[in-house]
Parts: structure tokens; sequence; C-alpha cells
């Protein structure tokens, strides 16, 4: 059965090897080394087009009967839609480029959702740091990575699957997440993805409301007199977009599960917007392309990355 893992291309450069490759990792590290250049996660976490790819992780996150709960029941998502994805852009970045702040954002985040804890929609118990769930929302990365890849970017080889997969590993051990509840290879990943999203996953109330492109999503925050006068004209446009992209990115086992709906003219469609993305995107200026945060780690000369234990990526 098709996951949607991002098409191999036999014509693709072979990204240069991960020191520890993808084995499987078994000491619990309490110092993760932080990103530095050259990594993957370096190059495209930072890109703006993480704001096209963002959403379909989201949606399968909250896909999730205990994180969808907890969404639906703690966030304000829905009365502060622009504050809610500022903070968490800030945060991804920082999980990436703040060195070793890091590590600390990771405490942090654990730190907040302490008590965030309730009933799903099956009648279970949950809490935000029930090991299943807190790693099933940093799992989701990696297949919406790939996706991103394939239709944003371009697609990774075998080789750098493995790569990607070995980076997600190091991301989570910065976000606290044990070694034990990351899959260890990427097969091991498609196992336990498929079975998440076969035996968990369901059209939550959150998920119908991120698919829903006439949902009230007021003007960005601090937008001028010209915008918010233009907003009822292009909120339509840009949420249908924003929509069409998110389901276009779910890896397609994901669409099934949930009965989201894709033709082959919207696969069209997404490949023809794919390939403007990639024509566009690369010669934008540097400041233009890169998040802000981003953009001042690029331009800050890094120390040399800290030699790795044994067994660290």
């Amino acid at each position: 059965m098709d996951t949607g893992r991002a098409a191999h291309s036999a014509d693709e450069a072979t990204p240069a090897p991960v020191p520890g490759g993808d084995r499987t990792l078994r000491t619990e590290r309490t110092d993760p080394v932080p990103f530095t250049p050259g990594t993957l996660l370096w190059d495209m976490t930072g890109d703006i087009r993480v704001l096209l790819y963002l959403p379909a992780a989201l949606v399968l996150q909250v896909a999730h009967p205990a994180v969808g709960a907890g969404v639906d029941e703690h966030s304000v998502f829905r009365t502060d839609p622009w504050g809610r994805a500022r903070r968490s852009l800030d945060s991804l970045q920082l999980w990436v480029y703040g060195g070793d702040r890091a590590v600390e954002e990771g405490r942090r985040l654990r730190r907040l959702h302490r008590d965030i804890k309730g009933t799903d929609t099956r009648g279970r118990p949950y809490h935000a740091l029930t090991p299943a769930p807190y790693a099933w929302v940093h799992a989701t990365g990696f297949p919406v990575f790939l996706r991103a890849a394939e239709y944003l970017f371009r697609p990774f080889d075998e080789a750098g699957e493995r790569r990607l997969h070995a980076e997600a590993r190091r991301l989570g051990r910065i976000l606290g997440i044990r070694e034990r509840d990351m899959p260890g290879s990427v097969k091991e990943f498609w196992t336990y993805f498929d079975a998440v999203v076969r035996e968990e996953l369901e059209r939550t109330v959150v998920v119908e409301e991120l698919l829903d492109p006439r949902r009230p999503v007021p003007p960005p925050d601090g937008s001028g007199a010209a915008l918010r006068l233009l907003w009822p004209v292009l909120r339509p446009a840009l949420l249908r977009l924003q929509v069409f992209v998110t389901k276009g990115l779910l890896p397609p086992l994901a669409r099934e599960r949930l009965d989201i709906p894709w033709t082959p003219r919207d696969e069209r469609r997404l490949r023809l917007l794919g390939r403007v993305v990639r024509t566009v995107v690369p010669r934008l200026p540097e400041r233009v392309r890169y998040l802000p945060a981003a953009y001042a780690a690029r331009r800050t000369p890094r120390r040399p990355p800290l030699t790795p234990t044994a067994g660290e990526p």
C-alpha cells in the first residue's frame, strides 16, 4: 500500500552520508547535538516553502484522536489563529536554528503540555505528554518533508530518505522523545506509520475545520487598512489554495483513511504548482527566501559541530 513516500529518482544526486546512518540507536542522550549547516533540516525548515507544507503535518497530527481532542479543547487556534501560527513557527525555527537554545525550547514545550489532558472522541483519557501521541506529533514531520521534497523541492533518493530519517530522530531527541518511541529505521517507520494511520487516525473536528476553505479567519495581526479592506476578497482564494496544497501533500494512505477526495486533475494541478514553486523560490534573494531566524542563522558564522557520540547521527 502506498503510504505517500516521495518517489525515488535514480538521477537525483545522492546526499552525503550521515555519520551513523539510520541504524537503531540504543543510548539515551541527555545533551542532544544542535543542528548546524550541512543538514537537510537546516536547508529545508527555514525556506519559505515551509509555509506551504506545514499545514499537512498539522492535519496528520490532529487526526490522532488524543491530539485532536487536546487541540480542540485547549488550543487558541480559533480565537488567535495568526498568533498561534506565529508561535508554532517560531518554536520550529528554534529547534533547528536555535543552537543550544533548541534543547531548552524542547523542555519548554514539555512544560507547556503538562496540564493538557481530557477525554478523546473514543472515550479514552488522554494526556498531551503520553508517549504515543506525543511521539506521533513529531513523527508526522518525516512523511510530510518527503512529500514536500517531491513536489516543492526535489525528490529524495533512498540514501537521502535515510539521511532525513536520521535527522528526524535527532530532532526527536532535541524535543525530549525517547529512543524507543521513535522507529529505528525507514522501514520500521513506514510499518509504524501505516499502523497508526489505519488503527488510530480519524476525521476529527479539528481536521474538518482545517480542511474547510470557508472557515472564518481574520486578517493577519497588524494588517494595514488596505489589507483589511481587501481581506474579504483575498481570504477565500488564499484559503482554497492552502486547503488544496494541504490535501495534496498528505500521504495517500492518510487521505484514504480520512476520506479526503483527490482526483487525477488535482494531482496534475499540484505538480504544475510545484514546478512553478521550484522555479521561482530558488531565484529569490536570500532575505526573502528564508524566514528571519533561518536567514540570521545562515549569515552567522557557526562553531564546528560537536563530535557525535557512538550511535549519534
